[in-house]
């Protein structure tokens, strides 16, 4: 079986190259500018596997890591989450008890209205003067509708209101938006 051999040879001859590539890299490192320049000089070590890149984590990220909940940063969350994120045309529908226009979402047959503060504390004013088992001003009737009871949940800048009679639904929903808002 000469395969076996002829790769175990190109294996090693791939390892040794890339040991070699490492140990000049280290020696040219480490010494002076000439030093460096001669390491590099007497290093013909050819290397036919690509070299990988070591990742900063440094990215362009269009959506900026605040600490504080934006639209881009719920969506991936959601979406993170196994959620399948649909937007709804009626999300400028003010609602009462709410100082901010809601993001309505369809989360599969479930609705979701997103309520995005400036700060944390305009999020906290609002949530003050709910009652957090409707969802609505203390004293209220149901503003829903749906003939279901709402799921209310508060992270940092962000209230949301969650319609769904599925109670697994409405505990992965609210684990994905009380884990935090993508801090800095």
């Amino acid at each position: 079986m000469p395969a076996p051999a002829a790769y175990l040879t190109n294996s090693m001859t791939t390892s040794r190259t890339m040991s070699l590539s490492a140990l000049t890299l280290v020696l040219a490192c480490g010494s002076s500018a000439s030093s460096r320049e001669k390491a590099v000089q007497t290093s013909s070590v050819s290397v036919s596997q690509p070299i990988a890149i070591a990742d900063t984590g440094k990215r362009s990220d269009p959506c900026p890591r605040t600490g504080l909940w934006a639209q881009c940063s719920l969506e991936k969350r959601l979406s993170q989450s196994g959620f399948v994120v649909r937007g709804l045309p009626d999300s400028a529908k003010r609602r009462n008890g709410f100082s901010v226009v809601p993001l309505a979402y369809l989360l599969g047959r479930s609705r979701l209205d997103v309520f995005i503060y400036p700060t944390a504390d305009a999020a906290a004013h609002d949530a003050a003067g709910l009652d957090t088992t409707i969802a609505g001003p203390r004293g209220a009737r149901n503003q829903w509708g749906f003939g279901v009871q709402p799921t209310f949940v508060r992270s940092a800048n962000l209230l949301a209101v969650y319609l769904t009679d599925n109670p697994t639904q409405s505990e992965r929903l609210t684990l994905a938006l009380t884990a935090g808002a993508p801090q800095p």
